[in-house]
């Protein structure tokens, strides 16, 4: 049986307890929880004895390497604020344990350069976790072009829409500052950049972006006529009518989370959307030239109808088309299995000079389409051989958030960037 310790146990931390005391129960356990927040660790604690199962140590952040030291876990979970993912990855690989990490694996080159370091020295596993790779639908897209379906790609289209619930949640929380998160091109738009690595099998040459903060923010607002303006959600009664409002109160999950928490460490999740102090964008433009010379043009927008993508590719002996629609969710403001739902998912392929037809596949149950049991089972149940090649590791992770980071670099220089200038690239490569 694994043993595992967990560091953060906020929204995202929920997944992975709920395995490992469902499904997982009898081949891993928990050994120990640590966050900055001790009401959190309670919380989580709560979830253990619900199913059934004692509860574990907590250990404050600043404690991290005495718990390592004490309850010696084979593999930590990553699920902190993005920022801090590499320090807890680094010594996590240097105390003798493999490590699972939520996306983004971090948010700068020189972060990835630690992990890397950390990876080379220590010969430990870090382990990405790319519950988008798993779902049924983007696996059939990879299988689709690994079997030249439409010969040679040539170029991509890829648009994703992030709704007025799901899209506005990363402008109230600890996302809307780009040193917490790197801005939605790392957070967010990790899934797809990997995706696109995945799927093509290469990774890019040069990135140009262009990206502001459109809609969201006071500023914004104003211009739209908006006059009323409050800090938070809770306990302002200008918030009581706005759809754009987070009513912790109402959701027993959020206010355990993060309301009844607040007393420990002022970190307020209900922030409004049209306050002052968001670093990120929520309009993005991105085209990518990848090794293999395929050309992307990729768009993320965050206050759009619905919730979702459109994803285009272009080849030698036709095209595929592929629209996803998603269900709404706010994190951890519901059930798991909700999160990222389906509602419409189609592949059509059209080839050249013959009937267009629907590809065929069997979207799975739980989150994401499927992906997050996919995923899980991967990480928790009886690996097999997978010829589609799921399985993330650090230099997938690395790959993946350069392509955001790059975009990031152009956005601020308005110039296109080569990955052959960064650092990390040039040791990915060399290790091929």
């Amino acid at each position: 049986m694994k043993t595992y310790a967990l560091v953060g146990t906020g929204g995202r931390s929920g997944l992975y307890i709920e395995a490992i005391t469902g499904k997982y129960r009898h081949n891993a356990k928990f050994v120990a929880f640590c966050d900055t927040n001790q009401t959190r660790m309670d919380y989580a604690n709560q979830q253990l004895e619900q199913s059934g199962i004692a509860r574990v140590s907590t250990w404050k952040a600043s404690d991290f390497n005495t718990m390592l030291d004490e309850t010696k876990p084979d593999i930590v979970i990553v699920t902190s604020m993005d920022r801090t993912h590499d320090d807890y990855i680094v010594r996590a690989l240097h105390a003798g344990c493999d490590v699972i990490t939520e996306k983004p694996m971090t948010i700068d080159e020189n972060r990835a350069l630690r992990i890397l370091d950390a990876v080379d020295a220590t010969g430990y596993q870090v382990r990405v976790a790319f519950n988008y790779r798993y779902a049924p639908h983007h696996s059939k897209i990879r299988e689709l072009l690994q079997q030249e379906t439409i010969g040679e790609v040539l170029s991509v289209h890829f648009e994703w829409l992030l709704n007025t619930e799901h899209g506005a949640d990363y402008f109230r929380r600890w996302h809307r500052e780009k040193r917490n998160s790197g801005g939605l091109l790392v957070h967010k738009s990790t899934h797809h950049f990997d995706l696109m690595n995945f799927w093509l099998n290469s990774t890019p040459e040069k990135v140009y972006a262009q990206g502001d903060l459109r809609f969201y923010g006071k500023e914004n607002a104003e211009k739209r006529g908006v006059k009323d303006f409050y800090p938070r959600a809770h306990g302002y009664k200008q918030a009581q009518n706005d759809p754009f409002a987070l009513h912790m109160a109402d959701n027993p999950q959020l206010k355990a989370l993060y309301l009844n928490a607040e007393h420990e460490d002022n970190y307020f999740r209900d922030q409004s959307v049209f306050g002052d102090g968001i670093s990120i964008e929520d309009t993005l433009s991105v085209l990518v030239k990848y090794q293999n010379k395929v050309q992307l043009t990729y768009s993320l927008n965050a206050y759009l109808p619905w919730e979702g993508l459109n994803v285009v590719f272009n080849g030698t002996k036709g095209r595929i088309e592929m629209k996803i629609v998603e269900m709404s969710y706010v994190n951890a403001g519901g059930k798991r299995e909700n999160e990222g739902s389906i509602e419409k998912a189609e592949i059509t392929v059209y080839p050249l000079f013959a009937k267009p037809w629907q590809a065929q596949f069997q979207l799975g149950e739980g989150g994401h389409g499927g992906g997050d049991n996919a995923m899980l089972e991967d990480l928790f149940g009886e690996r097999t051989e997978d010829p589609l090649k799921r399985a993330a590791d650090h230099r997938a992770g690395a790959m993946s958030i350069l392509t955001g980071i790059a975009g990031n670099l152009s956005i601020q220089t308005d110039r296109p960037v080569y990955f052959k200038d960064f650092e990390l690239v040039k040791r990915l490569r060399q290790k091929k």
